[in-house]
């Protein structure tokens, strides 16, 4: 091989600059008397030549222009040389100058000579090396082994996003294309690259067969970039993204931070901003308690609240492990000092009131929940007991020491229900809208909205295991849609809702079109450059007990109400009896102790008649009431 994996001594990097600086030195005596020089003129020229080793020398080892490494010459090394060089040259001028005012009366060196041996030894040190450099690009990545690369957004960040291919050594990335939306930049060249209107993107693709394509736009709209993606994982290609310029190193991008398109671009919608003015009037000062404080939810809630400066921050769990560690990120990351951690559960009435005997609460986010739809199928009086009990412990404690917000994670499986989980949520939201048309000591929000992506043991972290493990990927069926949100945009609502909610008020969320979960599950195989039934299998299981087809964010004979914004909605939802609910969820609760789970089921259908069981042993239960 012609360049070793070894780095050159550096001792030799400093001996072959010293031979340039003499050799610059050289051909400026040359240039200036246009290669003849005068016999007077080279008596001196040893004893020149000398000094010139001398300042260079020091120069050099001061700036260390020998410690970089030739073949990653950056512009930092560029710099470097130039501040040596110029060093070295202003000390040459000031010796030039003592020696003529002294009794000497003469120069040593021709000014001349001075400036021709500058702009000389600077072109050739830094030309040495970028010639080095692409020398070594050239032969160690080949035209033919490189990958042809598009890059979508002919912009600023565009551009820096091909230097940062052509600088990086340990790419082998060829860019032979420019996309932009701007039709006008059309047929341009950029950086000896031509621009391309966008929707010749397709054409390109198969064309050249390129296998990457980086979108580096910005702010570009959702449901572009959605379009923009879908192209590329139909025809095979691999997609990365440019972070926002905030993420960049020092201001600087480097090939390393280009980033794998996430799950989440695939939504069709744009990520909803709240007003966090108004987040910020709930929260500054106040004493706030987060249920769950160890799940995705109730994390993601405590790194959020953690911005608005609370005056106390308790987050219970009953999960050790996970609270830790979350107490350990957000004293590291956000210095709050009133954080209280309190391992306890929601179902415990003596634990829940000595915490607020201890921790007098003035908001509470309830997340504390279970979620999973098979397990809870299996086990209705842990649902009962987790969230309905526990649920309606909080809540009564929350009016008896006055706390002046109570808000309610819910879920659109609580909308007419076909399982336990989404079953006992509806009995949940009951009990607390009920409560809050009774007691208005407290304002009792609820927030209903789908699936959070990347939560735990949701079916993108299920995926995403098993496309790590070689498959297969199981989805339950072809036709299974769902609604999908992420998990800062989940917490933004409950916030706000919060802050703007008026008591017994269900909030919804737009969240756009469901999204069909074989298309989720093909489209994160095809972002692992994986090819379905050849490098990994997709298996179809069928629906667990109590899953639907399609879930929905509001019951049949619900409407809305517009909110001051356009994605949040409130739920116009029936009202209940509250002597009614009350006698009725403690029959429900006192069933616990019987372990009949159907008896249970039956009791939460007489409790919410919309409750029709799908796919499970309690469908029966439905047929008998008819």
């Amino acid at each position: 091989m012609i360049f070793a994996r070894t780095h050159s001594p550096r001792w030799i990097i400093f001996l072959i600059d010293l031979s340039i600086s003499i050799i610059s030195f050289v051909l400026a005596y040359l240039l200036r008397f246009n290669f003849n020089i005068p016999a007077n003129e080279l008596g001196p020229i040893p004893y020149t030549i000398s000094l010139l080793v001398i300042i260079r020398s020091i120069s050099f080892f001061l700036y260390k222009t020998y410690s970089g490494i030739i073949r990653y010459t950056s512009s930092k090394d560029a710099e470097r040389i130039l501040r040596a060089v110029s060093a070295g040259s202003l000390a040459m001028v000031v010796i030039n100058l003592i020696t003529f005012y002294s009794a000497l009366g003469m120069f040593v060196i021709p000014f001349s000579i001075l400036v021709i041996d500058y702009l000389a030894t600077s072109f050739i040190m830094i030309g040495s090396r970028v010639f080095v450099k692409t020398l070594y690009l050239e032969m160690s990545n080949p035209a033919k082994s490189k990958q042809d690369v598009i890059i979508y957004g002919a912009g600023e960040a565009g551009v820096i996003a091909k230097r940062t291919l052509d600088r990086d050594a340990g790419s082998k990335y060829n860019v032979v294309a420019f996309i932009d939306d701007n039709i006008n930049k059309s047929g341009k060249m950029l950086e000896g690259v031509k621009i391309h209107a966008s929707d010749k993107l397709e054409n390109l693709l198969i064309k050249n067969k390129v296998p990457l394509v980086i979108i580096s736009i910005q702010n570009i709209n959702a449901s572009r970039k959605k379009k923009v993606i879908d192209v590329c994982l139909n025809k095979n290609v691999r997609v990365l993204t440019v972070p926002p310029v905030k993420n960049w190193i020092n201001g600087m991008l480097s090939f390393r931070q280009i980033q794998r398109i996430r799950i989440e671009d695939l939504l069709e919608r744009d990520p909803i901003l709240l007003d966090k003015k108004i987040i910020s009037q709930q929260i500054e000062g106040k004493n706030i308690l987060v249920t769950g404080g160890a799940g995705s939810i109730g994390s993601e809630l405590a790194r959020q609240i953690c911005q608005f400066n609370p005056g106390r921050l308790i987050l219970l769990d009953q999960a050790e492990s996970p609270l830790y560690n979350l107490e350990l990120e957000l004293l590291e990351k956000y210095k709050l000092k009133n954080i209280e951690i309190v391992l306890g559960d929601i179902r415990s009435q003596a634990r829940m009131e000595n915490l607020f005997k201890t921790f007098p609460p003035d908001v509470i986010y309830h997340a504390a929940a279970y979620k999973h739809v098979p397990c809870m199928e299996n086990n209705p009086s842990e649902a009962v007991m987790a969230n309905i009990k526990g649920t309606k412990i909080i809540a009564d404690l929350a009016i008896k020491y006055e706390v002046s917000e109570f808000v309610f994670v819910s879920t659109d499986k609580a909308v007419n229900p076909t399982n336990v989980m989404g079953a006992s949520k509806r009995i949940s939201e009951i009990y607390v809208q009920s409560l809050s048309k009774s007691k208005k000591e407290t304002n009792f929000i609820t927030t209903r909205f789908g699936n959070v992506l990347g939560s735990n043991g949701s079916v993108i972290l299920r995926f995403k295991e098993q496309i790590e493990k070689g498959g297969p990927v199981t989805v339950t069926d072809p036709q299974v849609r769902r609604y999908f949100m992420t998990i800062p945009e989940a917490c933004q609502l409950v916030l706000e809702a919060g802050a703007i909610g008026k008591g017994g008020d269900i909030y919804i969320f737009d969240m756009g079109k469901s999204m069909k979960i074989d298309d989720l599950a093909r489209n994160m195989i095809k972002l692992s450059k994986l090819e379905i039934n050849k490098d990994i299998q997709l298996v179809y299981t069928g629906l667990r007990p109590g899953e639907k087809l399609v879930e929905e964010l509001l019951n049949s004979k619900e409407n809305t109400i517009p909110t001051h914004h356009p994605k949040i909605m409130i739920a116009n939802v029936r009202e209940y009896d509250w002597n009614l609910i009350k006698k009725e969820t403690n029959e429900l609760i006192a069933m616990f102790d019987q372990q009949n789970n159907e008896q249970i089921v039956k009791k939460m259908k007489e409790i919410v008649p919309e409750y029709k069981s799908s796919n499970s042993i309690y469908e029966k239960l439905d047929t008998q009431k008819s």
